[in-house]
């Protein structure tokens, strides 16, 4: 509790009916001077009760109300003969939500063997306050507003929660208590105190609510706390559906929240990533504090004071659960780490951010802002450039083992068979399409990146998304590299499953995670040709059919799609990009070993699903 004073100025008010009688005045004007500056047994002396039972009075009031100033000016005393009757304006800072409560008090003055004295009852320190009754805070913060899907329902799963607080009634030394839990957590004593002080007596006091990780990681300490109390609820705040979308939840003990200067509330929250942070004041709300009165027994007689908070209000997404559920069943299914993003290809509403995490690593910045090298699932975008150029599907193109271009050697599994370009993407043969990256000149290929989205500005997104990098190639080598994925080319799986949105429904979106209107975005560059991009879906229709991407096929609507494996590291990444229906998507696995495969977890995501969902306007 931070003990601070504003001295004011006491203002003297009309005394009247003094006749020749000393005045009250001064013996007022003393005891309020005394109790504003906190010398409490200085005022405790110009009274009538014992001096150790008003200083205690006095002190406590002030602890009661967790005040950090106090200012008391006098209005009047109108004095009868030996006994007055002053009133005054106390001003009182709350800390915390810094609420300034005002009222008007009075004070009885009786003049005993010629000095007037304060006759003392509880009722000096409010005028509400009866005999055994003190003041308490109370402060409640709303629940915290949740992150919606597009249905209207919440992205967060009840999970397990630790409350931890005390009842204050109880405490030995509520100094103690609050020191020893300050020192496990990092905050304030002096504030944790305070709270405690200002608590309801009688009441379990919640101090934190604590997440499964940090209270076992706090466990040992908090057992050393005295008379702290544990109590395990259930929470929507912890854990969400989408994690990579909706963010992280940090609690009252959240080193972000001491950082930022915030004073210690019982209740607060902060968001920590993604929407929960972006969005953090709206979804927060503000607390609800009451000044009340509290009897000898524990009950609350009276409410002194009130100041009205205001629910936080939720954000909905464009998640859909439809598709969600789909994806997160379908990474169960499998034993290796994997994530989904899924988008509606007509409007570029983000269906689904999905992520499991098992046996291999996980790109650190998730499904929407992680920069990865895509190998040859990015050959979506390399034929579309080649088809652009005059290109067919039929002509024929030999898949070599090796094949050098510009001084550096690709590899691929090829035998050297001319086959279609068709079998080519189908296969995904790297060294067809390092060597038929000479047709191309590096602004032409650069051309279709940039309608394909890659680069573009998403900033008026609310939480980061990474649309891919691939600069403008200097050299043969280079732009063999990018035609396949490698070199200097970075994509986030969200980039690739705008890519394969794209060729789905032939024009070009930007990707949009929150309901609603958006900013406008222009267009990232000249459309493909139609022509182009007919060829270019019969691609992948045959890569899933009969190519590389076969264990994408279920039955039911065509799927589409192209595959891609990288060595990264100590682990390897399969890659799968395509579509069906409206629903365009990335998926990937990560695992220790090269026996991956990205196409049947798409598969399985799709089977899943089973129905496409409907468009949503």
């Amino acid at each position: 509790m931070l003990a601070v004073v504003v001295v004011g100025v006491i203002v003297a008010g009309l005394a009247t009916g003094f006749g020749s009688e000393p005045s009250a005045e001064p013996a007022v004007q003393a005891f309020l001077y005394d109790w504003q500056q906190q010398q409490y047994g200085a005022a405790a002396a110009l009274t009538t009760a014992a001096p150790d039972t008003v200083a205690a009075d006095l002190k406590g009031a002030f602890a009661q109300v967790d005040a950090t100033q106090l200012f008391l000016s006098m209005n009047s005393v109108v004095q009868h003969g030996g006994t007055a009757r002053a009133s005054f304006t106390a001003s009182v800072s709350l800390a915390g939500e810094e609420h300034l409560w005002t009222y008007r008090g009075h004070i009885g003055v009786r003049r005993i063997n010629g000095t007037w004295k304060v006759d003392w009852a509880p009722s000096v320190i409010n005028p509400n306050l009866g005999p055994g009754e003190r003041l308490a805070l109370v402060t409640e913060f709303p629940a915290r507003a949740a992150v919606l899907d597009a249905e209207g329902d919440p992205l967060e799963q009840p999970t397990l929660a630790y409350e931890v607080g005390v009842w204050p009634a109880r405490l030995t030394s509520q100094a103690a208590t609050a020191q020893a839990f300050a020192a496990q957590t990092g905050l304030a004593a002096s504030q944790v105190l305070g709270q405690i002080a200002a608590a309801p007596p009688d009441a379990f006091f919640r101090l934190a609510t604590l997440d499964p990780t940090d209270y076992a990681r706090m466990r040992a300490g908090l057992g050393k706390v005295p008379g702290l109390e544990v109590k395990e609820v259930s929470e929507r705040l912890f854990q969400a559906s989408a994690p990579s979308l909706v963010g992280t939840v940090g609690s009252e003990v959240d080193p972000v929240l001491r950082a930022d200067g915030a004073f210690y509330l019982p209740g607060t929250t902060v968001g920590l990533s993604g929407l929960e942070q972006a969005y953090q004041r709206q979804l927060l709300g503000t607390p609800t504090t009451e000044v009340v009165a509290v009897n000898s027994a524990g009950t609350q007689t009276d409410v002194l004071a009130r100041w009205a908070g205001a629910a936080g209000t939720s954000v909905r997404t464009t998640i859909s659960s439809q598709v969600q559920n789909a994806a997160l069943n379908a990474l169960d299914s499998v034993p290796n780490s994997g994530e989904i993003v899924a988008v509606q290809a007509s409007t570029g509403q983000v269906l689904a951010v999905a992520q499991r995490q098992a046996s291999g690593a996980l790109p650190a910045a998730g499904p929407l802002a992680a920069k990865l090298v895509p190998g040859t699932a990015f050959t979506i975008v390399s034929a579309a450039a080649l088809l652009s150029d005059g290109l067919t599907a039929s002509t024929q193109i030999s898949c070599e083992n090796s094949f050098t271009v510009g001084g550096q050697t690709f590899t691929s599994d090829g035998t050297g068979e001319e086959k279609p370009f068709s079998a080519d993407f189908a296969d995904g043969c790297g060294t067809a399409f390092a060597g038929m990256s000479e047709r191309l000149s590096p602004s032409q290929f650069d051309q279709v990146v940039t309608a394909f989205g890659i680069g573009a500005h998403w900033s008026q997104a609310p939480v980061p998304l990474f649309s891919g990098s691939a600069p403008l190639a200097t050299g043969e080598a280079a732009l063999a590299a990018e035609t396949i994925g490698q070199g200097n080319v970075r994509v986030s799986p969200l980039s690739m499953a705008m890519v394969a949105a794209e060729v789905d429904s032939g024009s070009w979106h930007a990707p949009q995670v929150i309901e609603g209107p958006t900013d406008p975005v222009s267009e990232p560059g000249a459309a493909i040709a139609p022509s182009a991009m007919s060829a270019l879906r019969s691609l992948m229709r045959g890569a899933v059919s009969s190519g590389a991407a076969r264990a994408a096929d279920i039955p039911g609507a065509p799927v589409y799609g192209q595959v891609g494996l990288v060595h990264s590291g100590s682990g390897w990444l399969s890659w799968f990009v395509g579509y069906r229906g409206d629903v365009a998507f990335t998926v990937i696995e990560s695992g220790r070993t090269a026996q991956l495969s990205a196409a049947a977890l798409a598969g399985a995501f799709l089977r899943a699903l089973g129905s496409v969902p409907a468009v949503r306007s």
